[in-house]
């Protein structure tokens, strides 16, 4: 199994950045990818952005160009720099994992809110 705790949330200022981190425990060699989903409110969940071991990059169109994931190379870690946020940004973001048996894992949420 894979632990996934979030940190890093909070309220910013539209136009300004904020950085996700995730921490990963567990059997983290089993991971294949790690990405960033988020869910607002009245809204389904959605990806953000994924990175694999090859560290091949996925974005969601609504963020390119303005969020950067990134990991340790040990895998134990998972960070989503932010910036140019918009209010339409504004989210729980959940940190995400699948594992070479198929399992797939989430982190408990962070609250991400854009608002002057």
């Amino acid at each position: 199994q894979v632990h996934l705790v979030e940190f890093g949330g909070g309220l910013v200022q539209p136009g300004g950045s904020l950085k996700l981190s995730c921490v990963a425990s567990g059997t983290i060699f089993s991971i294949t990818t790690m990405g960033w989903y988020r869910q607002a409110p009245g809204k389904e969940r959605e990806l953000v952005a994924t990175i694999t071991r090859g560290d091949r990059t996925n974005y969601a169109d609504s963020v390119k160009g303005r969020f950067t994931i990134s990991r340790t190379s040990a895998w134990n870690a998972l960070n989503l720099q932010m910036s140019s946020l918009k209010p339409d940004d504004t989210a729980v973001y959940y940190c995400n994992t699948e594992t070479n048996s198929t399992n797939t894992y989430w982190g408990q949420g962070t609250q991400v809110t854009v608002s002057s």
